[in-house]
């Protein structure tokens, strides 16, 4: 729950954008960057910078000198919150309404910002408090997990091993592709080799099928080894 030393802090709709882009990173990567936010978001690196600034002042983020990013006590409350707004708002979208996993992101985020905690509560007891939205992302207080320590980005997973896709980062362009490679949480992957050159992972699916996935696009998939 949202403590009272941030229940009443007012932003605007793009600063709650950047808190959730860096709470869903945080559970992610040892090291958030500029680069990392501006590649999920689709600003440009000054924009970041400019916005770091602010949530700084705004006591939300903390941001060193090596360029790492993360959120104090009151930004991580407030992205919390807003998150489970988001991933509810998604699940309701997907299973009521029919969308597809890479229309989801704007309706949500329109809505979300629209909607305070009794129509979060409803909606919630409506859909049964799912755990997870149908990016596989954890829902805050649906779950008993503030997150899935099990996961690991597509790209650690060395030749060889079988996974299972559990989580996809939250981005349009990215979710298109990933829609475009009839790939869905739940499949399961065998790693066939890491290129040496650009990084590009070869892989097969659950149908049988051999992908090349791009270095950037395996930083957006998260997995679990299957036993």
């Amino acid at each position: 729950m949202v403590k009272g030393l941030v229940k009443n802090m007012s932003l605007s709709a793009n600063k709650e954008n950047y808190l959730k882009t860096i709470f869903d990173l945080s559970y992610d990567r040892k090291k958030i960057t500029n680069k990392n936010i501006a590649d999920v978001l689709q600003v440009s690196a000054p924009s970041v910078t400019e916005m770091m600034r602010s949530l700084q002042n705004d006591g939300l983020v903390t941001h060193t000198p090596y360029n790492q990013i993360a959120l104090t006590e009151s930004g991580q409350q407030l992205a919390t919150k807003m998150v489970r707004r988001h991933r509810i708002w998604e699940s309701f979208l997907s299973q009521k309404l029919g969308y597809g996993i890479e229309e989801l992101h704007n309706a949500a985020d329109t809505l979300e910002h629209a909607t305070d905690d009794l129509l979060i509560s409803r909606l919630n007891e409506f859909l049964g408090e799912p755990e997870r939205c149908p990016h596989g992302g954890i829902i805050p207080d649906n779950s008993p997990l503030a997150f899935d320590e099990d996961e690991k980005i597509l790209r650690e997973i060395k030749e060889n091993m079988t996974v299972t896709i559990t989580r996809v980062i939250d981005n349009h362009d990215f979710l298109m592709y990933f829609d475009s490679l009839n790939l869905k949480i739940g499949d399961k992957l065998t790693i066939l080799g890491h290129q040496p050159f650009d990084g590009t992972i070869n892989v097969s699916d659950t149908h049988g099928r051999f992908l090349n996935i791009s270095p950037k696009s395996a930083d957006y998939i998260f997995v679990k080894i299957t036993d």
